[in-house]
């Protein structure tokens, strides 16, 4: 069965360290892109999903500008993050791990996601909807986001480790 995200009501956020001590979140607003989704056999599902780099957001504007420039995503050069699957296998009753290809600033990383299937719904208006969540950890620097400034007391502004963590709904296709 073919599903579409639903960009309205899905979210892809990240969540970074800052300054060492403080935690710093964003989303990226404009996301798109397609489940193939089999419950009788989830190892034949297939996820692809982009966000535009440019559409990130973490409530400053001033980072956000930083953010998009070529010291961290370089937004021109590089207007998408992509994903795609490579292997769904199911960990538990509506648990999976999807292992797949993630596309950041030029350069491909395989990465796993833990997901959670809310399973499907009928919403108000008769359309059929899918619901999931997943979540994933990533180096930084593994994508060539290398930017960092050294803090006077020891330590950097911003961590290597991001924290992963998409919520999406999405429509079935006829």
């Amino acid at each position: 069965m073919t599903w579409e995200i639903d960009p309205v009501h899905s979210n892809a956020t990240f969540s970074v360290r800052h300054a060492m001590v403080a935690t710093v979140r964003g989303q990226f607003k404009v996301i798109s892109g397609k489940l193939e989704i089999d419950e009788q056999h989830p190892e034949n599902s297939v996820v692809e999903a982009q966000a535009e780099t440019a559409s990130i957001d973490t409530h400053e504007p001033n980072r956000d500008a930083h953010l998009r420039s070529p010291d961290f995503f370089d937004a021109d050069t590089y207007p998408t993050i992509t994903f795609k699957s490579t292997k769904v296998e199911s960990t538990g009753s509506d648990t999976y791990r999807v292992q797949g290809v993630l596309d950041m600033h030029g350069v491909q990383k395989d990465v796993v996601f833990d997901a959670e299937y809310a399973g499907q719904q009928k919403d108000a208006y008769g359309m059929t909807r899918a619901g999931l969540s997943a979540t994933s950890r990533i180096n930084r620097k593994d994508f060539g986001l290398n930017w960092n400034a050294a803090l006077e007391a020891g330590g950097v502004l911003v961590s290597d480790n991001v924290k992963i963590e998409i919520d999406l709904s999405a429509v079935q296709k006829a």
